[in-house]
């Protein structure tokens, strides 16, 4: 599971910085372009910038269950201690099932847009399958992540 871990973690993060750096760099170099010269432009830049974005974004999801920075409730678990496994065990129990729906969904969805020839984007004609896979495989990593934690709980409980 540690392998599994750590290649995880180093997609995560190199993706998101690569990603992070080509939407700042197409997007200030169209910007640049723009100013400097009133005839050239880069009409693919916001396609680009839109779609990593997309990209970054369902990843980024994946980091926040690796930092254990998900939404829950915080207030309850302080005021009644006896309330912060059942809660945390509940809001791990809702990430896989949201992890199961993106798995279920976006691969259905990725198949569609894999069999639609034309489903291409608009300025650069990359095929749209492409970007709907990242769905899946954001909720497989989501799932893995999660199981993880969940684990780790239990032997923090066992532990105490």
């Amino acid at each position: 599971m540690q392998t599994i871990d750590r290649a995880f973690t180093i997609f995560e993060d190199w993706s998101l910085m690569i990603s992070v750096c080509i939407a700042l760099t197409v997007a200030m170099a169209n910007v640049l372009l723009r100013k400097l010269t009133n005839e050239v432009n880069l009409y693919w830049s916001d396609e680009v910038v839109r779609k990593t974005i997309y990209f970054s974004t369902y990843v980024g999801c994946v980091v926040a269950v690796r930092g254990r920075s998900l939404i829950r409730i915080d207030a309850l678990p302080q005021m009644i201690p006896g309330l912060k496994k059942p809660l945390a065990f509940f809001a791990h129990l809702v990430t896989l099932i949201f992890a199961g729906a993106m798995i279920y969904l976006g691969g259905m969805m990725t198949v569609m847009m894999y069999e639609d020839e034309y489903a291409k984007t608009v300025s650069l004609q990359i095929p749209e399958w492409i970007f709907y896979s990242v769905l899946p495989v954001m909720g497989v990593m989501m799932f893995f992540r999660t199981l993880v934690i969940m684990v780790e709980d239990w032997k923090d409980e066992t532990d105490c």
